[in-house]
């Protein structure tokens, strides 16, 4: 993923307002995020830990999400999978719920998933972070492979956020 400033980053939000947008916390240090190995980029709100963003292109094109990790997602310290890295975690993977964009999102409508709590799949999927012992399947696919999964991943849940 190219590095992102944060003028494009709150312009790429297709689920809330443009105050929200402007409002919203942004990383601060986004010059030191580690671009070429992201597929999407994803940080909390220090502010609201309830409150969670991604930000990825799509066709070329950032597209961003604002989330929410109802409360009601508390970690069990049971082992669970992301759906989006297929990283295995325990107590390390929350329910997100993203608004859906446009009248759906206005009428309350929304769309969930299971993500890496930190939001750093992408990190997990090329080894650069360790989700501890018995985290990454053995599986036969190569690293592209799993690269192209967790990009289709990632496109199918912003495609159900935007349908």
């Amino acid at each position: 993923m190219k590095p992102l400033t944060e003028q494009e980053i709150r312009a790429a939000f297709v689920n809330c307002t443009k105050g929200q947008a402007k409002r919203l916390s942004v990383p601060r240090d986004l010059a030191e995020q580690p671009w070429e190995d992201l597929d999407f980029l994803g940080w909390r709100d220090p502010q609201a830990p309830d409150r969670a963003y991604l930000v990825t292109a799509l066709d070329g094109s950032p597209t961003a999400l604002a989330l929410r990790s109802p409360s009601s997602s508390v970690r069990h310290m049971r082992r669970s999978l992301c759906s989006i890295c297929l990283t295995a975690h325990t107590g390390g993977v929350s329910l997100m719920v993203a608004p859906k964009a446009g009248k759906a999102g206005q009428q309350g409508n929304s769309v969930g998933t299971y993500l890496c709590s930190d939001l750093a799949c992408s990190l997990y999927v090329r080894g650069k972070k360790d989700a501890g012992a018995g985290a990454r399947l053995q599986e036969s696919l190569t690293l592209d492979e799993k690269i192209q999964r967790t990009v289709g991943n990632i496109a199918a849940f912003i495609a159900k956020v935007t349908a």
